[in-house]
């Protein structure tokens, strides 16, 4: 005889030998390939959108849902040689309203830690100096360092 017990959140059940000898009762249900609400992917056999793919991470159906739709949708169905260049003004249409929603949409360049923005400027000033051989060399010439140069030829 098996036996439930609920701990927490957890429902654990205990069952028998006996509980494993009789058959089991369900049904499997055969899936429809023509689904929309199946897991198919982005793009649906009919070649349709599948708004409801899990890799569209919600922006089907948050703030600016419609706005994103109208934008992915111009993009999908493009037929310039620069695939979704007729699209411009949806996706500017889509950027302004994720930029009305902050907490929702933050931007990628916004760094979750103060740490990743003191790399990231460390980063940028190393970029600089290896771009500008002047800032490097007047950095060389602060009398407040020591030479290497002239140490390394003595």
């Amino acid at each position: 005889m098996s036996s439930v017990r609920q701990e927490g959140k957890d429902k654990i059940i205990f069952v028998t030998k006996e509980d494993h000898e009789t058959p089991s009762s369900a049904e499997l249900v055969e899936e429809d390939p023509n689904d929309p609400y199946e897991e198919q992917g982005l793009i649906l056999p009919s070649g349709e959108i599948n708004w409801n793919c899990p890799c569209l991470g919600g922006m089907a159906s948050g703030p600016c849902g419609t706005e994103f739709k109208d934008a992915f949708s111009c993009f999908h169905y493009s037929k310039e040689e620069v695939k979704g260049s007729d699209c411009l003004e949806q996706f500017r249409t889509m950027q302004e309203c994720l930029q009305r929603y902050p907490e929702l949409y933050p931007k990628e360049d916004d760094a979750p830690s103060s740490q990743a923005s003191e790399e990231s400027a460390s980063a940028e000033s190393a970029s600089a100096e290896a771009s500008d051989p002047a800032a490097g060399s007047e950095k060389d010439s602060d009398p407040t360092l020591p030479n290497t140069e002239s140490s390394a030829e003595s």
